[in-house]
């Protein structure tokens, strides 16, 4: 892999995951809709700009060679029904006043990338990279103790974006099309439900939800559509355990919507879980660096 490769893999992550980090404050917008129609139109939407985008690039070309590789389509398949998942329940707990609890699925989420890194793609860890993972998992378990119940949005979110990403990373397809044929998976179930909303069940989008609201579920396409465009560009061009550092931003962003913005309360109690959290990236980034250096020798050599 080239240097210019892993730059511009490096430069898109990092794009990803702030939009991705400032995603409450625009949700927070559509407060007003229900949860389950947010989703419904942020699928349908973000598919008729990828569908547009890709039928003006390739006609149909895309579609016919993603079909010509089995493999390829069903794991396509597959992912589309984890980051739908995911996309739901973050959404959900988003206007449901989680914001912290979602940050705390992201500041999991790298560890669990490493996890699987090694797990599924063979990738080595050292002894601070193990440390890491077991301070994480101390104040995962903190929390699940104080709070008297497992933090099971933070696990959702964790566990389905961590899957998500070795998806995509095992699918050799060009990442616009990829997105798109994800998005042609979940296009008519969404297009469904909006439909059986907007019959008399809910809907709001003829009418009585106001212009404004209007246009963002419109433009929650492009939202969705573009930093995720971004995220499996570079996850192809970057190790697995550099995609887990890169994911801090996002879930320190989200955790200071939740604290600075929205107000959500956060006592001790939490503080002392996520301070275990934090220190395994911390102890993380520390190996990273350390890692990186040693490459950069090596290559001099």
């Amino acid at each position: 892999m080239s240097s210019n490769d892993y730059r511009n893999g490096l430069w898109a992550t990092t794009f990803a995951f702030v939009i991705w980090g400032l995603f409450p404050l625009y949700w927070h917008l559509l407060k007003q809709v229900p949860s389950d129609q947010i989703i419904a139109h942020r699928i349908v939407w973000s598919a008729v700009l990828l569908f547009a985008l890709l039928f003006l690039r390739e006609r149909l070309a895309w579609l016919r060679q993603i079909r010509s590789v089995p493999r390829t389509f069903w794991m396509l398949g597959l992912a589309s029904l984890v980051i739908g998942f995911n996309w739901s329940l973050y959404i959900w707990a988003v206007n449901a006043g989680h914001v912290v609890e979602t940050s705390l699925g992201y500041f999991i989420n790298p560890l669990l990338s490493v996890l699987l890194g090694v797990m599924v793609l063979g990738e080595r860890l050292g002894r601070l990279q193990w440390l890491a993972v077991g301070l994480a998992a101390a104040g995962v378990a903190w929390l699940t103790w104080q709070g008297g119940r497992m933090p099971w949005i933070a696990i959702g979110l964790s566990t389905t974006f961590a899957l998500y990403g070795l998806l995509r990373k095992l699918t050799p397809v060009e990442p616009v099309a990829g997105i798109g044929m994800e998005s042609l998976f979940l296009f008519l179930p969404a297009l469904g439900w909006v439909l059986w909303a907007e019959a008399g069940h809910g809907g709001g989008f003829t009418g009585s939800w106001g212009w404004g609201t209007l246009a963002l579920l419109v433009a929650s396409g492009a939202v969705s559509a573009v930093p995720l465009i971004a995220f499996t560009y570079g996850v192809r061009r970057i190790p697995l355990s550099v995609v887990g550092v890169l994911q801090y931003i996002g879930p320190t962003l989200q955790f200071l919507c939740g604290v600075l913005v929205f107000r959500e309360p956060f006592g001790m109690d939490r503080l002392v879980g996520f301070c275990f959290i934090w220190a395994g990236l911390l102890v993380f980034a520390v190996a990273g660096v350390r890692s990186a250096r040693k490459a950069r020798v090596v290559e001099r050599i």
